[in-house]
């Protein structure tokens, strides 16, 4: 890449940064200019720097054009758009909307692939068409200059809350993880994890585990976790001697912890906090002992799996000094800080807190882990924090604003509310057979989309039905949540088990029978959520959650080393028989 265009790209993604802290610090910005904005800025980063062929790249620019174009002119248009109450007036306006839509599809499909913005052209033809659909399922009919303009000039479907939660949140928290990578806190994690488990049987392993927590707890994508704490714990497993399928396994599945792992768990807890209006602070409470379950059954699951290979620790001579621990581990530490003492010191709100340590963040990045400065290393590091967020606030919002448009035909045909029903009644109205349903169509669903989409498209459906049953809102999100992760090391589709399996270069099956039986996790905490409902009452009653915690802890220990540890049959079906009756009792 050409200085002039990387001067460009670094331009833009400083602007994206600026854009989304000027929203923050400066107030109340109408919905209608920000979130339009917030797209405008997004298209450039999809279309043309991320264009990966031949014809991406010859039509990048002019669909930028006309997306940047539609979006301006709502933004510019809002006052009278806000009087229209979401009907087109006239064909000029119908064009403007329908290449809103086009261009939202088109983003996603070019950001993450064809599934999720298939599921929306889907959605789009059953709003245009349903009401030709005999029975239940079809609709009434809806007038197109209305249809259309809910969905792009109103604040609904493209403007509505899960863009709103993209645009004043996410990107916020995005911008934190891609100034905190942009300098030493990723080798800070590193450090931290070799110094605290390097010593330990199967202290490789157990590094990726605790890497892979503290930086999934930042970047909130199993995928990006795998690539980068895996180039480092992956190379150091096998050259110790570790089969490559559980070296990959231990990667796939401690990454994909990132996704539930607070503060940002892959931009769900945002979207929660708009779906449940449960304050920030309240799910992140919720959401820490559940992931901590998690990475302990991974760490159980090692040890028995030491049962069955040498899995060795780090040499003394390639752990870190404990001076060089302290220093890195500061590049993290200080910024989280800064982040914690926001929120529940100054009390002010999280996206707040976080832009307070965006700029603690930004200020160490003119040092390294020597605590030396350079001008050249440090504008390195200022271009690569603005063009990854940038990217990264893209990538995101590709997906938000097209699973908001499957959202919003779900709301104007009342295709939720009829899905919701075909639940309860398959159900026959129990409860665990409709967390079982819920949990399929979470895996189903997950295969193809990313989790966050998926997660929004499935409790957009399922929750209603499962609070129909019973059970708490928090809880229902939490668990569908959880589910809509399966398909990261499940096959037939598991995103992080084939980048760990490439990276390892191992076949992919063997990788991911590995990561199935040390990610029981994944599978059983949701369970174990529903069971033990004070799993996730720590803010409010922290000693029964605590005593929950023991418990579920305890089962999950119990299951995961009996499924894995080469133990007599008889002792094994023990372990899994009681931690099972353990868990649910």
């Amino acid at each position: 890449m050409s200085l002039s265009a990387r001067l460009f790209w670094a331009a833009l993604g400083a602007l994206s940064i600026g854009f989304h802290l000027w929203l923050v610090f400066t107030g109340l910005v109408p919905n209608l200019v920000s979130r339009p904005l917030h797209m405008a800025l997004a298209v450039p980063f999809v279309f043309v720097l991320m264009a990966r062929t031949p014809f991406q790249r010859w039509t990048g620019l002019p669909l930028a054009t006309v997306g940047i174009a539609a979006c301006l002119w709502v933004a510019w248009n809002h006052d009278m758009l806000g009087d229209q109450y979401g009907f087109l007036v006239d064909d000029g306006q119908l064009a403007i909307a329908l290449a809103l839509l086009f261009v939202t599809l088109e983003m996603a499909r070019r950001a993450i692939g064809w599934p999720l913005p298939l599921v929306a052209a889907i959605a789009l033809a059953y709003a245009v068409w349903g009401e030709a659909i005999p029975g239940e399922f079809g609709h009434p009919g809806l007038p197109m200059a209305s249809l259309f303009g809910t969905l792009t000039i109103a604040e609904g479907a493209l403007w509505g809350k899960l863009t709103g939660v993209s645009v004043s949140v996410v990107a916020i928290f995005v911008i934190f993880g891609a100034v905190l990578n942009a300098g030493e806190a990723g080798q800070g994690f590193m450090n931290v994890a070799a110094a605290a488990a390097g010593r330990l049987r199967g202290g490789a392993a157990k590094v990726s585990v605790i890497s892979s927590a503290l930086f999934g707890s930042i970047s909130g994508s199993a995928s990006a976790n795998v690539a980068s704490t895996g180039a480092i714990t992956l190379p150091a497993m096998t050259r110790l001697g570790y089969p490559r399928s559980l070296a990959g396994a231990v990667e796939a599945v401690a990454s994909s912890g990132g996704q539930i792992m607070p503060p940002l768990m892959g931009a769900g807890a945002f979207v929660m906090v708009e779906l449940t209006g449960t304050p920030y602070s309240d799910i992140m409470m919720a959401a820490l002992l559940p992931a901590f379950l998690y990475f302990l059954a991974v760490w159980v699951g090692i040890d028995a799996f030491s049962f069955r290979h040498v899995l060795k620790g780090i040499a003394p001579e390639d752990r870190p000094a404990l001076r060089a621990v302290l220093i890195t581990s500061a590049f993290f530490l200080v910024p989280f800080s800064v982040l914690l003492w926001g929120m529940f010191g100054l009390g002010v709100t999280p996206q707040y807190a976080a832009s307070l340590a965006i700029l603690v963040g930004a200020l160490l990045l003119v040092l390294d882990a020597r605590l030396s400065f350079d001008w050249r290393r440090t504008l390195l590091r200022l271009e690569e924090a603005a063009v990854n967020s940038g990217r990264q606030i893209a990538t995101i919002a590709a997906i938000i604003l097209c699973a908001s448009i499957i959202i919003g035909v779900l709301g104007l045909t009342g295709l939720g509310v009829k899905i919701t029903s075909l639940i309860l009644s398959g159900s026959g109205g129990l409860l665990w057979p409709a967390l079982l349903l819920t949990a399929l169509a979470c895996l189903i669903l997950g295969m193809e989309v990313p989790t966050t989409a998926a997660y929004v498209i499935c409790v957009s459906v399922a929750g209603p039905a499962l609070t129909a049953l019973g059970v708490p809102v928090l809880q229902a999100h939490l668990f569908v949540f959880w589910y809509a992760l399966l398909s990261t090391i499940t096959p037939p589709v598991c995103g992080a088990v084939f980048i760990a399996a490439g990276m390892v270069g191992e076949n992919w099956l063997k990788v991911a029978a590995s990561a199935m039986a040390l990610g029981l996790g994944l599978y059983l905490v949701p369970l174990g959520m529903i069971a033990n409902p004070d799993l996730i009452a720590l803010a409010a009653d922290p000693a029964m959650a605590l005593l929950a915690a023991l418990k579920v802890g305890a089962a999950l220990s119990a299951i995961s080393f009996g499924v894995i540890a080469p133990i007599n049959p008889l002792l094994r079906a023990g372990l899994v028989i009681g931690g099972g009756v353990l868990l649910f009792i």
